[in-house]
């Protein structure tokens, strides 16, 4: 989750477009990963077929929480060196369309990272980035990158009135603008206007079967004033779904040791899931 405000960045601007952040470091990965696609063949694989190959390839990358919290005007942040649960997610996904689109330049991953990011995949200004991941969610839908298929899969009502932003601009820098803290508010509203759905933790493992590994996973919370607490991946192993995230226990992308049933078990506050699926372009 991005929650809490940063107190310092190191990012270097890379490219000349001062409204892109990406260090030499991160954009060498990117294009060595493009090229990568590039040289591959993965039109016969699914969308989550992609999401396993390419999510594989960022294991042991260090979990580093923040990045995007510049100060100044929103830019789009481009950090492979280093990612957060939901950061490790968009790149992710962000290079699983590429593949199928068969687009492998630095120009196409910016422009479908900033439309997976941003309301209506626009960037504009720090209110317009999708902070919320179920609104992310929704969003990328009505986009039509993905579906949410929590409800067909057996899930139900979920009651989702997040505040927590616009109720503690004091943890956020650029929160000092009082027409920004108003947009999130209005924000807030429209989330909590939607019906959303989620699998409890005690049904997770009774669904397991109809999870596919590569789909989305969001993890809710039982907290009044948020809506999801973690994401990643759904990974199938020795007959299980696992998490495949950036996680904060060991500090780096990996594969849950537990079933992705034991571990919201062992988490109060966990008290479900989400799950999204990427769709064919």
């Amino acid at each position: 989750m991005r929650l809490i405000p940063i107190l310092f960045f190191f990012l270097i601007p890379f490219a000349a477009n001062s409204q892109t952040v990406c260090t030499s470091e991160s954009k060498e990965r990117l294009d060595t990963y493009l090229v990568k696609l590039s040289e591959m063949d993965l039109s016969e694989k699914s969308p989550n077929e992609r999401i396993i190959e390419i999510g594989k390839w960022f294991l042991n990358t260090p979990y580093v929480e923040k990045t995007l919290e510049l100060p100044g005007e929103e830019k789009l942040v481009i950090n492979l060196m280093g990612l957060d649960c939901t950061t490790y997610l968009e790149t992710v996904v962000t290079l699983a369309r590429l593949a199928q689109m068969g687009e492998f330049s630095f120009e196409d991953y910016a422009r479908e990272l900033e439309f997976l990011r941003y309301q209506d995949g626009i960037r504009k200004d720090y209110p317009s980035r999708l902070h919320y991941f179920s609104d992310w969610i929704y969003q990328n839908e009505q986009k039509g990158i993905i579906k949410d298929v929590t409800k067909e899969i057996g899930g139900k009502v979920y009651a989702n009135n997040p505040s927590f932003m616009s109720s503690n601009p004091q943890y956020y820098a650029q929160l000092v603008n009082p027409d920004f803290v108003k947009r999130l508010k209005e924000a807030e509203a429209e989330i909590s206007k939607r019906t959303y759905h989620y699998i409890s933790k005690e049904e997770i493992f009774n669904q397991e079967t109809k999870i596919i590994s590569g789909d989305l996973i969001a993890i809710t919370t039982s907290m009044q004033n948020l809506d999801i607490v973690h994401v990643g991946f759904a990974i199938e192993k020795e007959g299980r779904i696992h998490l495949l995230h950036a996680g904060t226990k060991n500090m780096k992308v990996e594969i849950s040791e537990i079933p992705l049933h034991d571990y919201l078990k062992g988490n109060k506050s966990q008290s479900g899931i989400m799950v999204g699926r990427l769709l064919d372009l």
